[in-house]
């Protein structure tokens, strides 16, 4: 499923990831998924959260630079081979990674990918199975439905 991630960029001193969760929860906003990347000035935190609207604007209101960004949000057995699997579907559409990162809960494998590039037809739908395409954001009540490029 095709969800609105947030990138947040995050001054390296102390409280600022602090700050942000702050921010979300005074709007009652769940953050369910995120990772951060870093360098030695400045992070940037990537976040899926229940109301990225909402969101969005509670963190420019606070000052800070986000933007929004499509990810897709797949889920996978959590054994040995099973991610594999998954990105030889995505690979076979020809599908470039800019990045990804994943959370597991007991049996299942819950992976967040950022595609920067897809084959030469983008309007045609990914060939990724449908049991396979999940929604990523839990506060949506939503049946998965196949990615379609943008």
């Amino acid at each position: 499923m095709v969800a609105k991630q947030l990138s947040i960029f995050l001054e390296n001193k102390s409280g600022r990831l602090t700050e942000v969760t702050e921010v979300l929860a005074k709007e009652d906003i769940n953050l369910s998924a995120l990772c951060i990347a870093e360098n030695a000035d400045f992070g940037i935190l990537r976040g899926i959260v229940s109301d990225p609207d909402r969101a969005y604007k509670a963190l420019k209101d606070n000052h800070f630079a986000v933007n929004v960004t499509d990810v897709v949000g797949i889920s996978c057995p959590n054994v040995p081979g099973a991610l594999a699997t998954v990105l030889g579907y995505l690979s076979a559409e020809g599908v470039f990674i800019e990045y990804m990162y994943s959370f597991a809960n007991n049996n299942v494998a819950n992976v967040v990918i950022r595609p920067i590039s897809l084959s030469s037809n983008p309007t045609a739908p990914l060939m990724i199975p449908h049991e396979l395409m999940i929604p990523i954001t839990p506060a949506v009540a939503m049946p998965p439905i196949p990615m379609w490029r943008a």
